[in-house]
């Protein structure tokens, strides 16, 4: 007889996942569990690039927030690129493209990035809500999981957008 399988919350964002063994990411902090979701949202992410291409990178922005490590330089500057990108997309309706040149011209300055107190709460929605959620309503969920991880860290938004590109204007 196998035992029912036990759920376990992730130490960083908090959402319920398998309590599984595996690797996680060097510098993001997530249990494992949390990691072979992400895994896996990835994967159908770039297995259908023609359909989830204009939002995809949300993803990638919203889990990196919502994982964000210890305080090492490479944690810092991580966190701060997804936020700025996060910042673009979300608050200046920039398309992914435009979001991603301007969050490499950010990056130019990661080296003034510093460490942002991280927030109690991550956010209502994390990967643990994509289970079984394709087409659309993937796509409306991952729009909701990128405001939900960014107005996790409102109160470092003035901070985020000090760190947009030199001459940013908001213009699209």
């Amino acid at each position: 007889m196998t035992s029912p399988a036990r759920l376990v919350p992730c130490v960083s964002c908090g959402g319920l996942f398998l309590d599984v063994s595996g690797p996680t990411h060097p510098y993001l902090e997530s249990s494992p569990g949390c990691a072979a979701a992400c895994g896996e949202v990835f994967a159908c992410h770039y297995e259908d690039m023609p359909f989830y291409g204009d939002v995809y990178p949300l993803a990638n922005d919203a889990y990196a927030v919502q994982h964000p490590g210890g305080q090492s330089r490479q944690a810092i500057q991580s966190v701060g690129i997804h936020l700025v990108r996060l910042c673009l997309v979300l608050e200046y309706d920039l398309p992914p493209e435009r979001a991603n040149d301007a969050a490499l011209a950010a990056a130019r300055r990661k080296h003034e990035f510093f460490w942002l107190e991280r927030p109690t709460d991550m956010g209502a929605i994390t990967v643990a809500d994509f289970q079984g959620i394709t087409g659309e309503k993937h796509k409306a969920l991952l729009r909701a999981w990128a405001g939900s991880a960014w107005e996790a860290w409102a109160s470092h938004h003035a901070t985020v957008r000090s760190w947009l590109p030199a001459g940013w204007s908001g213009a699209t």
